[in-house]
């Protein structure tokens, strides 16, 4: 079964408020950005990743809660973060029943995410290594004789 049905389950799953807060969650993410793809991992959590992992969303008793994996990291101006907020990485959104999320603050959360991740993949990016002096001189002589 593909990612993107395991999480249409959990939202019928569900069956109440929390099913309709993680659906409109997950659709201002997947609006977001087009190249966003869902991945079902940790035996029943629903991930959005870009470049790397975005968020993981838990329908727990009596919230819903959207973690973003590098949080602590993001600008938060609209301040949705309400969860985690002393942690070194992660930080949270949570949702209690009756709970309206800002779908524009959402959006550009998880647009910071994604330039984040895309930021952190060109540190990371192999960088040319000149060859050491000796070598290059060498074959600088070698290309005059």
């Amino acid at each position: 079964m593909k990612p993107s049905e395991q999480i249409d389950q959990l939202i019928a799953k569900l069956g109440d408020w929390r099913g309709k807060t993680l659906a409109s969650i997950r659709k201002s993410i997947l609006e977001a950005d087009r190249e966003i793809s869902e991945e079902w991992k940790w035996m029943g959590s629903p991930v959005w990743s870009r470049d790397g992992m975005i968020a993981v969303g838990n329908a727990h008793k009596e919230k819903v809660k959207l973690t973003f994996t590098h949080g602590a990291k993001l600008p938060d101006p609209d301040k949705l973060f309400n969860a985690g907020l002393g942690g070194s990485a992660w930080r949270a959104i949570d949702l209690f029943e009756g709970d309206k999320i800002d779908e524009r603050a959402l959006k550009n959360l998880v647009r910071a995410a994604i330039d984040y991740n895309q930021s952190k993949m060109k540190k990371k990016a192999p960088v040319k290594k000149k060859a050491p002096a000796a070598a290059r001189a060498k074959d600088t002589k070698s290309k005059k004789g």
